[in-house]
């Protein structure tokens, strides 16, 4: 059975990374990407409509994230989808992230890009997010 969970997006953050780490000391990043569906409407007028997604970045690229990405930024993200559940003041709540793997900023150095910026390090083995249980303090 052939099995895929791959996230390609290419958009704007929507505030810079907020860094925190884990009672384990595993460094987690989190922040927002707006993407842009564009369409005609009934008259045929082009409209533009954001799609929000909420990202997740682990361990050393969540702190070059922290260091790099900034708010309004273009950036390109490849992840994957993880549904979490927990459940507060006898509520269940559930939300839907993008783990990310890999990203890129974009643009020219006047749009926010890198122009001349150093370059990302390449992934590496410690971007597995750590096991379930220390997913379970998270410090969000």
């Amino acid at each position: 059975m052939a099995r895929l969970n791959k996230v390609m997006l290419i958009g704007h953050l929507g505030k810079d990374p907020e860094l925190k780490y884990t009672p384990g000391g595993a460094a987690v990043a989190t922040f927002s990407l707006a993407t842009n569906e564009a369409y005609k409407d009934k008259d045929g007028n082009w409209q533009e409509r954001p799609e929000w997604h909420r990202l997740v970045v682990w361990n050393k690229q969540a702190e070059t994230a922290a260091e790099y990405l900034k708010k309004g930024q273009q950036v390109y993200i490849e992840g994957r989808l993880q549904t979490r559940t927990w459940e507060k003041d006898g509520q269940k709540h559930y939300t839907t992230e993008i783990v990310v793997q890999n990203f890129q900023m974009l643009g020219r150095k006047s749009e926010g890009g890198t122009g001349g910026a150093p370059e990302i390090p390449p992934p590496s083995d410690d971007l597995a997010p750590p096991a379930q249980s220390d997913r379970e303090d998270l410090p969000f």
